[in-house]
């Protein structure tokens, strides 16, 4: 990975006065870091500012939104993207989930002040007229932090794990909780969905990962007892080369789209594990360098995964010894990583989240968050969402590029 490029938080906003100045600094790994800053040099026509960067940078291209910087020293380029959309008002803390509905126009959030809100992707508002009734769309039921969050394939359930040790199923439109599993001892860190949601999957502190039956609210089975906290979990259609074993007895009736698919678990003792979601069977345990934060497949044989030490690890499942490759971009923790188009989307502790597609040479970087962890990453089409411990929600456009 080239030498990541960095930017002052508010570049776009900075940029838009005369004689406006933003820094910028280049940290190739192992060499000492190179700064620098731009200047605005006044703004043309068009309303997009005319930017000159200091001896060591230059601009490629700006726009209103963003600006494509190189360090020719170091070979390196990065297009920074700053912010279509903040929305301050949803939460008044940090936020530590979100996701964004299959139809992109919900959003659902939560935060360290107890709460989880559904909100309209398109505004950050939380209450929607609909034929003269008002929706109610603040999630209640919880004790406890809402640690995750996400919305079932439909868009109009929500299924969340809180630091109570409870998964509840919501109505999205009327924000009932309509269901309530139990059966972890310890709070519930992450959740998959398998298929179209009537089975899912949650890892949790306690070391466990269980499969539930949704429309029975029933546990079908401990997939994985590993004694570790699990931190992240991802379900995954498997290739055909991929063995996953046979169940060692008949899965029960309950169990729906389980088969032919790939369970991975990021456990805090620094263990990725990867299994045969119906057969329970192990297909790998890779270890990496330190506590394993979160995963995603990239395929139905590629997968990556973060570490408290900022590294993302690519594995190939097929032969999970050596990774296909390793970033590391700071020392920053991975707090989230998301499969995009052919690449992915990561988001860190230091504030850094970064689109990574193969058919570019250089990141694109998501700015905003001021050293703020950006704790989760959603997509919709060309619009990406983060939210971060500043309290504040962004949503980005592709298009802006």
């Amino acid at each position: 990975m080239a030498a990541p490029l960095r930017i002052q938080s508010d570049w776009a906003q900075a940029l838009r006065k005369d004689e406006g100045e933003a820094w910028l600094s280049c940290h190739p790994p192992g060499k000492p870091s190179l700064y620098g800053s731009l200047t605005c040099q006044g703004i043309g026509l068009d309303g997009i500012p005319e930017v000159t960067a200091s001896e060591g940078f230059v601009v490629n291209e700006i726009n209103k939104k963003s600006i494509h910087v190189s360090c020719p020293k170091e070979n390196t380029s990065s297009k920074f993207l700053a912010p279509y959309t903040i929305f301050s008002r949803i939460h008044t803390k940090s936020i530590t989930c979100l996701d964004i509905s299959s139809g992109g126009g919900l959003g659902v959030s939560s935060s360290s002040d107890g709460s989880m809100k559904i909100w309209q992707a398109s505004n950050g508002e939380l209450r929607v007229k609909d034929l003269n009734i008002i929706w109610r769309r603040v999630l209640e039921g919880h004790v406890f932090d809402v640690n995750c969050c996400r919305f079932f394939p439909s868009g109009l359930v929500v299924l969340s794990g809180g630091m109570d040790a409870q998964l509840k199923i919501w109505s999205a439109e009327d924000a009932t909780c309509v269901a309530t599993f139990k059966g972890h001892k310890g709070g519930i860190l992450d959740t998959a969905i398998v298929d179209r949601g009537r089975n899912v999957v949650s890892g949790s502190r306690d070391g466990t990962a269980r499969l539930w039956d949704c429309g029975r609210s029933a546990c079908l089975g401990v997939l994985a007892d590993c004694g570790s906290s699990i931190n992240g979990v991802a379900v995954g259609a498997a290739d055909n080369s991929i063995n996953l074993g046979s169940p060692e007895q008949m899965p029960s009736e309950r169990e729906v789209g389980t088969e032919a698919k790939m369970l991975l678990l990021a456990r805090e003792d620094k263990k990725l594990q990867c299994l045969g979601l119906q057969s329970r069977q192990p297909v790998f345990l890779f270890i990496g360098s330190d506590a394993f934060n979160c995963c995603t497949f990239l395929s139905g044989f590629l997968l990556l995964a973060g570490t408290q030490d900022g590294n993302i690890y690519q594995l190939d499942v097929r032969s999970p010894r050596t990774p296909v490759r390793v970033i590391h971009r700071s020392g920053a923790p991975l707090l989230s990583l998301l499969n995009f188009r052919d690449g992915f989307i990561a988001s860190q502790g230091d504030g850094s989240c970064f689109v990574v597609q193969q058919d570019l040479d250089y990141a694109i970087e998501l700015t905003g968050a001021d050293c703020d962890p950006v704790y989760k990453v959603a997509t919709w089409e060309k619009q990406i969402y983060t939210c971060c411990r500043d309290g504040l929600l962004r949503r980005y456009q592709l298009s802006d590029l």
